[in-house]
C-alpha cells in the first residue's frame, strides 16, 4: 500500500524537477549565449559603465612623432572613477592626425589603431600577461615635426580653410598632414559630464567643421591639378608629346550645347597654337578640354583610375573617402572632365600622391601614416614597409612629366610662387568651382626637387581663388622645411 502511494507523490516531484532542470539548462544556455557570442554587443552597448570605466582603468599607448616628439599620452587622472586621461600636447598642430579619446567617442588615430593603443590587440595582450603590465602599445608617425609646422603656419596664414598633405614619394611615408580649422583634442580630456557636452555640442555644431579632417574625409572639384592625369593620358596614347603643336582657341563650343568655353587665363591662351608643354605651363583651359574629346572618356577613366581614383581601398591607417572621377556621357562632358569639372573630385590626400606617382617614375607607393608599434619594453612588434600601391605609367612618361611640370614654377608658368632658389620644384595649379557667388578653391600639387624628389605636397585653401597665387606659398614652405630639414 505504501509504494503505490509513494509513487502517487512523485509524479508531481518528478514534474518539479524536470522543469527546474529545464529551466537550469535554459539559464545555462542563456548565460553561455551572452558570455560567448553576444559578448561583443553588451560590451559595446554605450548602457555599460563598467566597460567604459575599463577604458580608463590602464594608460593607452603614446602616438609620437618620428622624432620622438609626444603628441598624444595618459597621464593619471584625479577622478575617483576614471583612473587615465588622455592629453594632446601638440593641440590643434596634430588633432586631425591624432583624433581624440574620451567619454564621447574616439575619433582620428585614437580610433583607428584602438585596438594597439588601448592593448587589445592580441600581440600586445600576450606579452602584457607575461609582463605583467596592461599598458598600450606606443605608435611612432612618420609625420615631421617641421613640415607639419610649416604646413600648419602657411595655411594658417591664408586665414581661409583647406588641407596640406606632404609625402615622401620614395616610400609613401606621410610627412604632415594639415586640416583647418583644427581643435584642441584637450577639450575631450575632461571627465566632467557637463564641461564635456558643452565642448562637445559646441565643436559639433560649428558650421566650419572642425572635427573633419579635411585631408582624406572630404573631397573637392579637381580643377587644373587634373592636368597631370589628362597630360599623362595624352603621353600614353602616342599622338602627343611635350613639344607636340596642340590648338589653343580663345573659346571652345561644348559639342552638342551652346555653350562656350573661355580661357581665364588672357594673353597666355588667346588662340593659335602652342606646344602641349607651354598650354600646360600656362594652365589653359582649351586645348585641355580638346584633348579630353579627343583621348575619349575611356582613356582618361582609364588613366584616372590608374591613379586610385574611383576606389575605396585606401587606408593610412585612417579611411580615406574616394576621390571620384565620373561617369562622362558625352564629348561635352568629358571635355570639362579633362578640365578637372564635370564631377572630378579629388582629397588633398589623392594630390599629394598625383605628384608623388610623377615623382617616383610612375609608381605610387602606398602611403601611411604609422612608422612602427613597439611595446612598452621598447619592443617592435610592426614596422610599415615601404610597399608599391600602383604602377601606373613607366620611368620615361614620368620623365616627360616632369619636363612639362618645371615649366610652371619657371618664370611665365602658374605656379612661380612655389620656385626655391636652386631647387628645381615640379608643380601644377589650380582654382576650382566653388557654391555659386563664391570665390573657386585654390589647389596646388608638386614635388621636389625635380631630379632627386624627396617631398611631394597637395594644397586645398578653400575659397582661396588662385592656386599660383593662393596654395602655391604654403606648398613651398612645406617643400623648404623638409629639404632644409633633411640636409640638418
Amino acid at each position: 500500500m505504501i509504494a503505490p502511494r509513494a509513487r502517487r507523490i512523485n509524479i508531481p516531484l518528478r514534474h518539479v524537477a524536470l522543469m527546474c532542470g529545464a529551466m537550469l539548462f535554459a539559464l545555462l544556455a542563456n548565460v553561455t549565449y551572452l558570455q560567448a557570442l553576444d559578448s561583443e554587443r553588451l560590451n559595446e552597448d554605450p548602457r555599460n559603465r563598467r566597460t567604459l570605466i575599463a577604458r580608463f582603468e590602464s594608460p593607452r599607448g603614446r602616438i609620437l612623432l618620428r622624432d620622438g616628439t609626444v603628441v598624444a599620452a595618459s597621464r593619471r587622472s584625479r577622478s575617483v572613477t576614471y583612473r587615465y586621461r588622455r592629453v594632446y600636447p601638440g593641440g590643434p598642430l596634430y588633432a586631425p592626425v591624432t583624433g581624440h579619446f574620451s567619454l564621447h567617442g574616439t575619433g582620428g588615430l585614437e580610433l583607428a589603431e584602438d585596438a594597439l593603443l588601448s592593448g587589445n590587440d592580441p600581440r600586445v595582450r600576450v606579452r602584457g600577461l607575461i609582463g605583467g603590465t596592461r599598458d598600450g602599445a606606443t605608435l611612432r608617425l612618420t609625420l615631421d615635426r617641421g613640415a607639419q609646422r610649416a604646413a600648419y603656419d602657411g595655411l594658417r596664414a591664408t586665414g581661409l580653410p583647406g588641407a596640406v598633405v606632404a609625402i615622401d614619394p620614395r616610400t609613401g611615408a606621410i610627412l604632415a598632414m594639415v586640416s583647418l580649422p583644427s581643435y584642441d583634442p584637450n577639450l575631450y580630456a575632461s571627465f566632467n559630464p557637463a564641461r564635456l557636452d558643452r565642448a562637445d555640442k559646441r565643436l559639433r555644431g560649428d558650421p566650419a567643421d572642425p572635427l573633419v579632417n579635411r585631408a582624406v574625409q572630404r573631397s573637392h572639384p579637381a580643377g587644373s591639378t587634373f592636368k597631370i592625369v589628362t597630360s599623362a593620358a595624352a603621353l600614353a596614347s602616342g599622338r602627343y608629346g611635350p613639344g607636340v603643336a596642340v590648338s589653343v582657341p580663345a573659346s571652345l563650343r561644348l559639342p552638342g550645347t551652346g555653350t562656350y568655353l573661355r580661357d581665364r587665363r588672357g594673353a597666355a591662351c588667346a588662340g593659335g597654337e602652342a606646344a602641349l608643354l607651354q598650354a600646360f605651363r600656362s594652365s589653359c583651359d582649351t586645348p585641355f578640354a580638346k584633348l579630353g574629346i579627343e583621348l575619349g572618356p575611356d582613356a582618361l577613366r582609364e588613366r584616372a583610375e590608374a591613379f586610385g581614383f574611383d576606389t575605396d581601398d585606401l587606408r593610412i591607417p585612417m579611411p580615406v573617402v574616394r576621390s571620384v572621377y565620373p561617369p562622362a556621357t558625352d564629348d561635352a562632358r568629358t571635355a570639362m572632365s579633362a578640365l578637372g569639372g564635370a564631377g572630378v573630385r579629388v582629397t588633398p590626400l589623392m594630390m599629394a600622391m598625383i605628384a608623388a606617382t610623377v615623382a617616383n617614375d610612375g609608381l605610387l607607393m602606398r602611403p601611411h601614416l604609422v612608422a612602427d608599434v613597439r611595446l612598452a619594453d621598447d619592443t617592435v612588434i610592426e614596422r610599415a614597409e615601404p610597399s608599391p600601391y600602383r604602377r601606373v605609367f613607366g620611368a620615361e612618361e614620368a620623365e616627360r612629366l616632369t619636363g612639362m611640370m618645371v615649366a610652371v614654377t619657371e618664370p611665365g608658368g602658374t605656379g612661380v610662387a612655389a620656385a626655391l632658389p636652386g631647387v628645381k620644384v615640379a608643380a601644377e595649379t589650380g582654382s576650382a568651382g566653388n557654391v555659386p557667388l563664391a570665390e573657386d578653391h585654390a589647389l596646388f600639387t608638386g614635388f621636389a626637387p625635380a631630379a632627386a624628389p624627396r617631398v611631394a605636397v597637395g594644397v586645398l585653401v578653400e575659397g582661396g581663388g588662385e592656386g599660383g597665387r593662393v596654395a602655391a606659398p604654403v606648398a613651398r614652405a612645406v617643400i623648404e622645411a623638409v629639404l632644409v630639414g633633411q640636409a640638418e
